[in-house]
């Protein structure tokens, strides 16, 4: 069943930026760069948030599960020649270079008026209009902490936070430097939501199926 934020304390109706925590670059007396990222181990995924890099195994089968899954369900009627209504370049982890920061949300979407052609390129620096991150506890405090101060700061429009162990999505519109719940669903709940709310498919979707959970 779906529901708002009043029955769900834990969702705020804000997020609120706090300042980063985790692994600094390995060198000590330096802002880690893009060549950190580069030097990363291949099985690790790489940020740099405000001068510190972050790494972190690949993700577990739930987050997977979640975030391919979005990506299928949005994909084909917002990122398809075929698809209706269309207007989106949708992008499974891509490396989004702002500023001086190094991020790779789960999911990520720009709307085809504000980026017209999808360049051959291994990161992008426009910001996109939309990202998803898919919340797990090894993830949980960077995406709703300093990544989502980063996309604000960047004017990403639309936030989505996922997180399979609760079984939850959580929709974030940004106002002016902050994002406001919108809406946060749960369980097997029908979503349509902004900015994808020209459709409508089932939060169970997203899932493991029970047999596996």
């Amino acid at each position: 069943m779906a529901s708002d934020s009043s029955d769900y304390p834990e969702a705020p109706d804000r997020l609120e930026a706090f300042a980063p925590s985790g692994r600094t670059s390995k060198h000590s007396n330096k802002r880690a760069t893009y060549q950190d990222v580069l030097e990363a181990p291949p099985n690790m995924v790489a940020e740099v948030l405000g001068g510190t890099l972050h790494t972190r195994p690949k993700p577990a089968s739930p987050h997977l599960r979640a975030a391919s899954r979005l990506g299928v369900r949005l994909g084909n009627p917002f990122d398809s020649d075929q698809g209706d209504p269309g207007g989106w370049w949708i992008l499974d982890e891509p490396e989004l270079h702002l500023g001086e920061d190094i991020v790779v949300p789960d999911l990520s979407g720009w709307r085809r008026e504000n980026m017209p052609e999808l360049a051959d390129t291994p990161y992008f620096s426009q910001p996109p209009d939309w990202v998803c991150e898919v919340l797990s506890p090894s993830t949980r405090a960077l995406d709703e902490g300093p990544k989502q101060q980063i996309y604000a700061r960047e004017g990403v429009a639309h936030l989505w936070l996922v997180d399979p162990k609760a079984r939850s999505l959580a929709a974030f519109a940004l106002r002016g430097r902050r994002y406001d719940l919108l809406r946060k669903l749960t369980g097997n709940a029908d979503v349509s939501l902004p900015p994808f709310n020209a459709i409508t498919f089932s939060l169970a979707d997203l899932w493991l199926p029970p047999c596996n959970t």
